[in-house]
C-alpha cells in the first residue's frame, strides 16, 4: 500500500514549481484583499475565481515535484 502513494522529490523543483506556487499565493491574496477591501468573506463569486487559482496551484506543485521512474530497458 505504502509503495503506491506519490513520492515528492524536491530535486524536481523547476519553472513549473515557482509557476504553481504564484498561482497559490493569487488566488490567496485574491481572497485576502477581497475580503479586507469589501469586508465580504463569504461571496460564492470570489469562491469561484479564487479555489480555480488555488487548486492549479496545488496540483501543479503535486504534479512538478512528483518523483518520475525511467524505465532501465
Amino acid at each position: 500500500m505504502i509503495e503506491n502513494m506519490i513520492k515528492i522529490n524536491f530535486k524536481n523543483f523547476s519553472e513549473y514549481s515557482i509557476l504553481s506556487i504564484l498561482f497559490l499565493l493569487a488566488g490567496l491574496l485574491l481572497w485576502i484583499s477581497w475580503g479586507i477591501t469589501y469586508g465580504i468573506w463569504y461571496d460564492i463569486g470570489i469562491y469561484s475565481i479564487s479555489i480555480v487559482f488555488i487548486l492549479s496551484g496545488i496540483i501543479g506543485l503535486i504534479i512538478s515535484l512528483m518523483d518520475t521512474k525511467k524505465d532501465e530497458n
